[in-house]
């Protein structure tokens, strides 16, 4: 039986479905009221990182696969990097801990690091750390951006591209991405059990090709058969009137998502491919999805 924190989302779904292929039993905690969130037959139990009895609810099981994660926080609503990637991994590896847990399976993001600029990417390296230093057997996974059916990224643009007569870029569109694809994630995540090669690992995943973000709006505009022009936006002014429409959760960009976008988001070793024996989907094939 393997535990699967996170599973209602957009990742947990896809980890959930493959291990289910892999003749895996999945124990998946939701909270209640998403169960119908969760797309695939595996056992539920109900609660969230913090119930007090999250180690009984992990019994039994013989992994931890750790998804929860949050790219923007709502602090008034107790939704915190801090809380959601650094005060939930602690609480997650302590409960594997006493349930006797061995091998923990943990989500990180690509760009983690202590001095990086953002405290997306700091939180995130913190929860590494408390995985590499709790003496349980892990591997940790570094994607680039995610895509997929029912992914945020992908469709949203497909959306803005269907419905919008311009397509709106920030800055010049430049920086670098390297899109990978859900299904390359959740069997890293489901053979990542059984691989000793992956034991005490961290793998960085991108797609095949690093991509300019002009590059995956074309794509994704060539793949819906939609020719649109592309208007640039400034990026002074978008961070002027982001600094205080980010409070509203309508409204898709926060100054954090703003810099590591602006950053971009690349890999700098390969080795993920290699020790996984799996051939990476070009960002164009892998978008079929997309209607």
């Amino acid at each position: 039986m393997v535990f699967v924190t996170g599973a209602t989302g957009f990742v947990g779904n896809h980890v959930v479905k493959t291990l289910l292929a892999f003749g895996e039993k999945v124990r998946c905690l939701v909270r209640p009221g998403s169960e119908g969130r969760l797309r695939y037959a595996a056992e539920i139990v109900k609660g969230d990182i913090f119930s007090p009895d999250l180690a009984a609810k992990m019994a039994g099981c013989k992994a931890v696969i750790h998804l929860v994660g949050i790219i923007r926080e709502f602090p008034q609503k107790g939704i915190t990097f801090k809380r959601l990637h650094v005060e939930a991994t602690a609480r997650t590896l302590a409960a594997a801990k006493r349930a006797g847990i061995k091998k923990f399976i943990h989500m990180s993001a690509l760009g983690s690091s202590p001095e990086a600029e953002t405290s997306y990417h700091q939180t995130k390296f913190q929860a590494e750390e408390l995985v590499r230093r709790s003496g349980l057997a892990y591997t940790i996974f570094r994607p680039s951006v995610i895509y997929g059916p029912y992914d945020q990224f992908t469709t949203m643009l497909a959306k803005i591209i269907k419905i919008s007569p311009v397509i709106p870029i920030v800055g010049d569109g430049l920086y670098k991405l390297q899109p990978v694809h859900v299904h390359t994630v959740a069997l890293g995540f489901t053979l990542a059990l059984h691989l000793p090669t992956a034991c005490n690992q961290i793998f960085e995943i991108g797609g095949p090709k690093a991509l300019t973000y002009r590059e995956i709006v074309d794509n994704i505009a060539l793949r819906l058969k939609r020719k649109k022009r592309k208007v640039f936006l400034p990026v002074k002014p978008i961070k002027f009137i982001t600094a205080y429409a980010q409070h509203f959760s309508f409204y898709p960009l926060t100054e954090e998502i703003l810099t590591m976008l602006l950053a971009g988001n690349v890999t700098t070793e390969g080795n993920f491919y290699r020790v996984f024996s799996l051939t990476p989907i070009k960002f164009q094939e892998g978008t079929g999805y997309l209607k």
